[in-house]
């Protein structure tokens, strides 16, 4: 039996998915379109279910990809999705908003059951529901009361989906017929005789108990963190904390972790039979492993502090008060969103977007979401930031380290804005969009879906950009094993034979091997250009690598120095201070490293997210756009910064 869980944004419709379905869900799309599709199944009473969970939509009638999907699925019998019956999820403190949707569905003529959610919430406000009433309007209609976040209800929704249920034999609305999704006009006139019908209806369902004046007026929180002054700031020092607490708390881990696995290389090197397969263990995939788990600590921490914001409600404010920044530069606040899912990965953020109504709005968003740091990037940060800022607090407060990697953040965002500002002025203008929010109340955050977001997005790292990592961290080991025919090996009896005395002549002899390999010959290839940005052969090979995925670029040098040094046991960051150029100069100063960032800020190194721009845009005239803009920002922004601080 197929069921469709429907209804309004912030109704708790995924913690009541989550309920039903435990761990047998997966994610995927929708047929034919790229709209992420959440199912799973259940089984009770020798009953199996399999359960859809659709996007939230406040009307059938779409203004979005999202709720095209949702209108698709219901109106279209023949559709793979199209349910058996509807799940309607509904916010009981707030059901006059959800009836009109639920409403709509009524009058499709499919089964429903109501699904009254967020009880605790209705009982504080002194709310009390008629079920008669209802009954008496929408006969045949099973209701049931649940706290999904509580985990309470479950057996009662799952008994229902056990009983008979009929199709609605009378609409809502004495009119009976909903208007052609083409109709804007026959639309707004339903709505409008819809919204009047439920308003009757809800005088008639919902009393209240115990009316307290103030418990319905404006938050006192809300008159700050909405300020139009005070907002941003609190927003600013909130980002400020987690910047700090991450780099605070996460350097512990982090330390143990790049200790462990320079450790064990060295000591799979000098306990193992030297060879191909010693090396490549040693040098390779071990490195590699250890350039994806070290930087655990900090992207669980930032998913934590993100998830906290999200579940407590704050999050959906600080979308609230961006709009008005968004608005002048071609935006809203709809935006937001997919900007600040961003900072996890540009992919997800991208996708968001079709949310976003006004198509030149999307497109701006789409073309901006890859400036904001994504969690790919934090690696990278961290290597050079600890590499070198100096660790130290200023004021006795504020961590150094913490302040630069916030003013990266922060360059991401205001560049990302000014960009906004141009497109909006040079694509041409379609429908003006607008900003549709709903504040939900403020709560404490769900400890247990928190740690199941951090979990999740854990996994996503470690798997998915962990298998690249891994794969060019061996194809390096193998470019930088191997070169031309003879050309190692005679770079090898040339160092030797010119510096027999030489105390560090073990280390010279790798340096040159690897100089002469595959991959330093690609280094040198491109060491002209990338040399007034600070930068030698050994990070053009990294900067190459990382247009795979941006955090490649620490396994890539981490392979690069484990081939180049028989010190496997020292960690990267010692490796990388002790780098020399040719005249005696440090490779790794204040201005490479402060130059390095800027690149990696502006940057476009993301194969995938090119690839679902061209998805999501259907040309790939975007994707170009987009890797040639961010391109000469990386090259012109990298190289004003080397000279500046040179």
């Amino acid at each position: 039996m197929k069921i469709a869980l429907a209804g309004n944004p912030n109704t708790g419709k995924s913690s009541v998915f989550n309920m039903l379905t435990g761990l047998r869900q997966h994610i995927g799309n929708f047929p034919g379109v790229t709209i992420d599709k959440r199912s799973g199944t259940v089984s009770f009473d020798g009953n199996d279910f399999e359960i859809t969970d659709l996007p939230g939509t406040y009307s059938i009638y779409p203004r979005s990809e999202e709720e095209k999907v949702v209108y698709d699925i219901l109106t279209n019998k023949a559709h793979p999705d199209h349910p058996d019956l509807i799940l309607v999820v509904a916010d009981e403190s707030n059901l006059e908003r959800n009836l009109f949707l639920f409403t709509q569905l009524y009058d499709l003529g499919l089964p429903l059951v109501l699904v009254l959610n967020m009880t605790d919430v209705a009982a504080r406000k002194g709310l009390s529901f008629d079920a008669e009433a209802f009954n008496k309007t929408f006969p045949g209609v099973a209701i049931v009361q649940t706290n999904a976040k509580a985990r309470l209800g479950k057996d009662r929704i799952l008994n229902s989906l056990k009983m008979e249920h009929e199709a609605p034999k009378a609409p809502f609305l004495s009119e009976g017929t909903l208007c052609a999704i083409e109709d804007k006009a026959c639309q707004e006139v339903e709505a409008e005789k819809r919204y009047q019908r439920v308003k009757e209806l809800f005088a008639e369902l919902v009393s209240v108990n115990q009316i307290d004046s103030e418990r319905f007026s404006v938050s006192p929180i809300d008159r700050i963190l909405v300020h139009p002054v005070w907002g941003y700031l609190i927003f600013a020092f909130v980002l400020l904390i987690i910047f700090q607490f991450i780099f605070s708390f996460a350097s512990y881990p982090m330390d143990w972790i790049d200790g462990s696995f320079a450790s064990l290389s060295g000591m799979l090197q000098e306990n193992l039979p030297s060879g191909v397969f010693t090396d490549l263990l040693s040098q390779g995939i071990v490195p590699g492993i250890g350039g994806v788990l070290v930087f655990i600590p900090q992207i669980a921490l930032l998913f934590f502090f993100i998830s906290i914001l999200e579940e407590s409600g704050y999050l959906a404010r600080v979308v609230f008060i961006m709009d008005r920044i968004m608005r002048p530069l071609g935006l809203n606040g709809k935006s937001v969103v997919p900007l600040l899912s961003s900072v996890a990965c540009a992919i997800p953020g991208i996708l968001s977007t079709r949310t976003i109504s006004d198509q030149k709005e999307r497109l701006i968003t789409i073309l901006i979401a890859p400036l904001m740091s994504c969690s790919a990037r934090i690696p990278v940060y961290t290597l050079l930031i600890t590499l070198v800022i100096p660790n130290y607090t200023i004021a006795g407060v504020l961590n150094l380290q913490g302040l630069v990697l916030f003013a990266l953040y922060s360059l991401g965002l205001i560049t990302a804005l000014l960009l906004a500002f141009v497109l909006k002025n040079v694509l041409r203008r379609g429908e003006r969009g607008f900003l549709l929010l709903e504040l939900p109340p403020y709560k404490t955050p769900s400890w247990k879906n928190v740690g199941m977001t951090v979990w999740e997005k854990l996994k996503i790292f470690t798997v998915d950009a962990g298998k690249i990592i891994l794969a060019i961290s061996v194809v390096l080991w193998a470019l930088a094993s191997y070169g031309p025919t003879g050309r190692m090996d005679e770079a090898e009896r040339k160092v030797r034979s010119e510096m027999k005395q030489a105390k560090d002549i073990e280390q010279r002899v790798t340096s040159a091997r690897l100089e002469n390999s595959f991959v330093g010959l690609m280094g040198k290839g491109i060491e002209p250009i990338i040399s007034p940005l600070g930068y030698d052969w050994k990070l053009g090979i990294s900067l190459i690598t990382s247009f795979a995925a941006r955090e490649v670029f620490v396994g890539s040098l981490a392979t690069i120095y484990a081939a180049q040094s028989d010190e496997s046991n020292t960690p990267l960051i010692e490796r990388l201070k002790k780098e020399k150029r040719a005249d005696g100069t440090p490779v790794y100063t204040l201005a490479s490293g402060l130059s390095l960032m800027v690149f990696y800020v502006y940057a476009m190194q993301c194969m995938a997210t090119l690839a679902v721009v061209k998805r999501e845009t259907r040309s790939w005239k975007w994707p170009i756009v987009q890797i040639a803009i961010m391109g000469l920002l990386a090259y012109v922004g990298a190289f004003i910064i080397y000279q500046i601080f040179r």
